[in-house]
């Protein structure tokens, strides 16, 4: 059985969790705490990171966009890359800007000091930091409006890894409700259309004991 090793807040995850489930793949899903290094994730991944997936074959692939980039060359029936070399490194620039940039400066700032610091006991929120996600993601959404006006998904006509990595950040941020929809139509369009399709239904139905998600979280019209 296919296994995906992950923890569910964690945007890496959920993107791989949204490839998964458009290409239409089965799997399981295994809980990995990675800041308590069990000898269990070390030996899939001796940086003690999730996400990490053990496929049917047994091959076993550690960080979220090797991991898509496998199931893309490995599973062809559903294609979320395109085929033109330029239209590729557009996907990957975005893939890049949400896996570092929008982390760096809005999820870490959010989800790590409101969620992961209450997870693993490492001191209180920064609220310094939680004012810089809050100002940064207005810079993010308005990116996110500025494609969207001018093309059918982020990275172009198709819907590709480049709209997987976006929504698996927001998603994060929006289980706190963190996301000032409001003042970015656009980027709400955008995200309503993905959190519409089939496959982010597993996503809107994570909970975190104690923590429950704001009603508009699993709304699919906000």
């Amino acid at each position: 059985m296919r296994i995906l090793y992950h923890f569910w807040i964690l945007p890496a995850c959920r993107k791989v969790r949204l490839a998964l489930n458009e290409k239409g793949l089965n799997y399981d899903l295994a809980v990995e705490k990675p800041w308590e290094h069990a000898d269990s994730l070390l030996a899939l991944n001796p940086a003690s990171e999730v996400p990490v997936l053990k496929d049917e074959n047994g091959s076993v692939i550690a960080d979220s966009q090797a991991i898509c980039e496998y199931l893309e060359e490995t599973y062809q029936d559903v294609k979320l890359m395109p085929e033109e070399i330029a239209e590729k490194a557009e996907v990957r620039r975005l893939i890049a800007w949400f896996d570092r940039k929008f982390q760096t400066e809005v999820t870490d700032n959010l989800v790590d000091e409101k969620v992961l610091k209450r997870l693993t006991r490492t001191g209180t929120p920064n609220t310094a930091a939680i004012r810089a996600g809050h100002h940064n993601i207005h810079y993010h959404l308005d990116y996110i409006s500025f494609l969207t006006e001018r093309r059918n998904w982020l990275a172009g006509e198709e819907l590709t890894y480049a709209d997987l990595a976006a929504a698996a950040q927001i998603s994060a941020v929006d289980y706190l409700g963190d996301v000032p929809w409001e003042q970015h139509p656009s980027a709400k369009v955008w995200y309503s259309r993905i959190k519409s399709r089939p496959s982010f239904r597993p996503l809107l139905a994570d909970n975190l004991p104690g923590m429950p998600a704001p009603p508009h979280y699993a709304d699919l019209d906000f």
